[in-house]
């Protein structure tokens, strides 16, 4: 799976189209689905107002950012980070379009960066697109996710960058296997755990081989984790 960086931003409104512009980015780095610690945040002053809308949203306000830097002034340090990437963004067209508009805004106004558009960098999969394909017609928001798999979310009274991207690290793991925790390194007990349901004579664990009704079922879903993934199902590249 190799090195993933899921990114979310806060804005001044809804159209770069308009005028708007970035006001937060959070990115968090996970490599082979286990977080690396890594992490990328920023406030920017966006030299505008902000719409009351996105305020509610998010609670920024232009006083807040005044003393912060322009995305130009950041630009080389963020694409520095992404380069090379799986981005992983929740409705990533809005993200992709604002961080293409400032991209754009920095080469036009003359100043030097190694590319032209954040797809030059990195690639990107859509979470709101792989949640629709698992659960269609149902809501899939990143509250009504983090309901479906049972992620605590209760921190989250107004959307943040870096939040809303550390709670996706959660849903995107779970989506794609339901293993979040296990790859963390809190995970790893001290001791070897007995778990209730095992047989055990002589010493050794007693092997029950599946049927062929639970064989199916089994390879049913590695056929669903792996068109969840694109392709890139461990258990399946695995196989002989």
């Amino acid at each position: 799976m190799g090195r993933q960086i899921v990114l979310d931003t806060e804005t001044t409104g809804l159209e770069p189209a308009d005028g708007h512009r970035i006001i937060e980015i959070g990115a968090v780095e996970i490599v082979n689905r286990r977080l690396t610690g890594r992490t990328y945040h920023q406030y920017l002053n966006p030299e505008r107002d902000i719409d009351a809308a996105a305020v509610e949203v998010h609670g920024i306000t232009r006083a807040m950012l005044e003393d912060k830097p322009r995305f130009a002034e950041i630009a080389a340090e963020l694409v520095d980070f992404l380069d090379g990437a799986e981005l992983l963004i929740h409705n990533a067209p809005f993200d992709v379009g604002f961080l293409n508009a400032e991209i754009r805004a920095v080469v036009v106004g003359g100043q030097a960066l190694r590319i032209a558009r954040v797809e030059d960098c990195c690639t990107v999969l859509d979470t709101l697109r792989l949640a629709r394909s698992l659960h269609p017609g149902q809501k899939n928001s990143l509250d009504a996710l983090c309901k479906r798999y049972s992620i605590d979310n209760s921190h989250r009274t107004q959307h943040g960058a870096l939040l809303d991207a550390e709670i996706l690290v959660d849903v995107y793991l779970a989506m794609t296997g339901g293993q979040t925790a296990l790859f963390g390194d809190s995970a790893i007990p001290e001791k070897p755990v007995l778990l209730d349901g095992f047989a055990f004579e002589g010493g050794e664990a007693l092997v029950v081989p599946p049927d062929a009704e639970e064989l199916a079922a089994h390879e049913a879903y590695l056929e669903t984790l792996d068109r969840a993934s694109g392709g890139r199902c461990l258990w399946k590249l695995l196989s002989p």
